[in-house]
């Protein structure tokens, strides 16, 4: 009898949120015996992990859904386009099955169906901590599902329902096992961190002989413990984030934050429904760094969200240069199909918007460029992501994986992917950094 194993051909869209989910289903898949290939060809099935946030997204997630059927003819759609099944099957009618975020089950039945499993329990064998798409020395930990917030420009709730928070004990086993698998960098994300463990009242939980009240401060406090590093995304600016500035100060997680502020102007925050105290966010951002000079502060913002005008969009490059934030993203606002911002009035015209966008990138620029500046002749502790004959690829405390800045090391040829590393900088431009090893 053949012992051959099925072969699941498998493509990943979207955020880190929807990578996680993707890794959930790998693993998942491995434990049942099926072998995970990296082409279509060689694929007796392939299933798309989709994005649906933005009309980009969207388009992508369509087209890597018709590639996968015209390459192979087998494939099996999830993720967050798979709550739009009718325009998924309007353009392929003929995938297998459609499902939406986080519904892992749906997935494995539908693999079930057309792939039936052969498992072999002495050898198909799947690491304690799981199938990572990431590399070995980091890896994203999800702690909640959904959002509360209604933003006006985001589809998120509709996708993912109301926010979820997975218990903290859950968290924390899990972010132990991936330390003990090699990782050295662990990267939290959720829809809105801040608001983690509110709908389970932080209930506090016990971990390694310690309670933890279920809430971001008391992850942070449980992730320190572990001694690697430990950086938090799409942190909301309540108040309590306060609370983890001195663990930042005192060395226990990065200092790092990456907060979607996504505008600066109090009529278009309003518009967007996000939290509208501008003047208050400028005196916690100074606050912060008082406490903890060597903070970094990430964000994203839209511009030429519909009734912007001159005036709130120079309000907002007001904002970027008093606040002085270390790195940002932007991108102009586009219609996404179900979001309520559609209906406002006064759109901006596009090439207004593309205008808007470039002027408020050249204003980062420069922030960013003085910023970086001010580094040359530090010392910085670095992680290194890859080794070529050029030298090494590193991050620094302030550079998340993908979406930061890099540290290029040219007598780094030496070193190995997820090997620390101090050095010394040596040069910098607008985006990234270049330094040496330190004897």
């Amino acid at each position: 009898m053949s012992r051959r194993n099925p072969k699941v051909g498998f493509v990943s869209l979207g955020c880190p949120k929807a990578l996680v989910d993707s890794e959930r289903i790998l693993t998942q898949l491995r434990v049942e015996g099926y072998d995970i290939v990296p082409s279509y060809d060689a694929a007796d099935v392939v299933v798309v992990n989709t994005c649906g946030f933005i009309d980009s997204a969207v388009t992508e997630s369509l087209d890597a859904i018709g590639e996968a059927l015209a390459e192979n003819g087998k494939v099996i759609v999830t993720g967050c386009l798979g709550k739009r099944a009718d325009l998924i099957r309007e353009a392929h009618p003929d995938v297998l099955s459609i499902s939406g975020p986080q519904d892992y089950a749906s997935v494995m039945s539908a693999v079930h169906a057309a792939l039936p499993p052969k498992h072999d329990p002495f050898l198909d064998l799947v690491p304690p901590q799981g199938i990572k798409l990431t590399p070995k020395h980091y890896a994203y930990l999800k702690i909640s599902e959904g959002c509360n917030h209604r933003c006006t420009f985001c589809i998120i709730p509709s996708m993912r329902g109301d926010l979820v928070s997975r218990p903290l004990d859950e968290v924390l086993i899990e972010a132990e096992k991936l330390v003990k698998g090699g990782v050295k960098e662990l990267l939290v994300v959720s829809q809105d961190t801040s608001a983690y463990g509110v709908d389970m009242k932080y209930a506090p939980r016990e971990w390694r002989g310690h309670s933890y009240q279920t809430r971001m401060n008391g992850l942070c406090e449980g992730l320190a413990e572990l001694r690697v590093w430990t950086r938090l995304h799409y942190v909301y600016p309540y108040p309590h984030v306060d609370d983890v500035i001195p663990l930042m100060a005192e060395g226990k997680i990065l200092p790092y934050l990456d907060i979607p502020f996504q505008h600066a102007s109090p009529r278009i925050l309003k518009l967007m429904k996000r939290p509208g105290a501008v003047d208050k966010t400028l005196q916690r951002i100074q606050k912060w760094r008082a406490l903890c000079p060597d903070l970094t502060i990430r964000s994203t913002f839209i511009v030429g969200f519909p009734g912007e005008t001159e005036g709130e969009f120079e309000e907002l490059l007001a904002f970027l240069r008093e606040a002085g934030l270390d790195r940002v993203g932007a991108f102009a606002y586009s219609p996404v199909d179900g979001a309520k911002a559609n209906a406002l009035p006064d759109p901006v015209p596009e090439e207004l918007k593309e205008e808007r966008l470039e002027r408020f990138m050249e204003v980062q620029a420069e922030i960013s460029a003085a910023r970086l500046g001010r580094k040359i002749g530090t010392r910085q502790q670095v992680i290194v992501d890859e080794v070529d004959a050029d030298g090494a690829v590193a991050r620094s405390k302030a550079d998340a994986p993908e979406i930061d800045g890099i540290v290029r090391i040219d007598d780094g040829q030496t070193l190995k992917p997820g090997q620390f590393a101090e050095v010394e900088i040596i040069h910098a431009d607008e985006h990234d950094l270049i330094g040496r090893l330190v004897a």
